[in-house]
């Protein structure tokens, strides 16, 4: 059987492999396609059909995206694939979402230097201009810099909504994502629907308002899922009509627990799945 990953990340934004290296390890585990989902931005794409076509890898590469919407008082994830890279508003939308989160992340790098923190947004690009800061880079940096021990420390302590030094990002609406990748040829997908930890009638209501919405997929094979979320996702992707999706959401060393392919060592997304998605959106495969 042919296996696939349609989710993960490189350093365009919080991954830490190129997508250059990211085919490389598809190939290594056999793939038989894999998607780049990079958050809010599609700048890593023609990198990663490149690389495809140098290293001449026996492998299907997806272009996506996944979007981060609002939801309440937080955010919810939209994963988009077959994207149209060079879509003209697809890719006007993008900056204006970066540009949001470039002048929170502005925000939050001064409230950290008022406190004595040595921090930069160069620091945090850490030599690639092109990715998309998030608070994974935060969390790198004050590891990196023997501020804090690990990550969930960084988090705890400086990145977390309950901080002084948390900056809130202004979001676009679940409708407003949905509709700039339809609008791009893509099919967009709940992420990780079980990760929100919202109580059942409320993760239906959103479903049931996002699949009104135009939402045609949900992902029912996760890394994290364990056997009875996988059972809840599919029934759930049964009633309200969407495509099972499925990925690692992978991002190197940023989550090393997690590895493309097979997440945390279990994890096996079947080719069918990818087949009903491209149908869906008349993709070619």
């Amino acid at each position: 059987m042919k296996y696939i990953d349609l989710h993960t990340h490189s350093n365009y934004s919080d991954g830490t492999c190129p997508p250059s290296v990211l085919v490389g390890k598809a190939v290594q585990k056999r793939l038989a396609a894999f998607a780049l989902t990079d958050h809010d931005t599609v700048s890593g794409i023609e990198d990663a059909i490149n690389a495809v076509k140098e290293q001449n890898a026996p492998l299907q590469f997806i272009p996506g995206t996944e979007l981060s919407v609002a939801y309440k008082d937080r955010d919810i994830h939209i994963v988009g694939l077959f994207i149209n890279h060079k879509n003209t508003s697809f890719k006007n939308a993008a900056r204006i979402i970066i540009k949001r989160r470039d002048d929170r992340n502005m925000e939050m790098v001064s409230n950290l230097q008022k406190a004595g923190i040595p921090i930069s947004i160069e620091a945090l690009m850490e030599g690639n201009p092109d990715t998309v800061i998030t608070r994974a880079h935060f969390a790198r940096f004050l590891v990196d810099n023997k501020i804090v021990a690990t990550p969930a420390e960084a988090f705890k302590k400086y990145l977390d909504t309950t901080t002084p030094y948390y900056v809130p990002r202004k979001y676009i609406e679940p409708e407003e994502g949905i509709e700039l990748i339809r609008n791009a040829g893509g099919v967009p997908i709940l992420a990780h629907p079980l990760h929100y930890k919202l109580k059942e009638a409320e993760l239906e209501k959103l479903i049931r308002r996002l699949a009104l919405s135009g939402l045609m997929g949900i992902e029912v094979l996760y890394s994290n899922h364990t056997e009875a979320d996988e059972i809840y996702a599919k029934k759930l992707a049964k009633k309200y009509n969407l495509l099972p999706s499925g990925g690692s959401d992978f991002h190197g060393s940023n989550k090393p627990a997690i590895d493309i392919g097979s997440g945390r060592g279990n994890l096996a997304v079947p080719y069918r799945y990818l087949e009903k998605l491209a149908e869906a959106c008349n993709y070619p495969l």
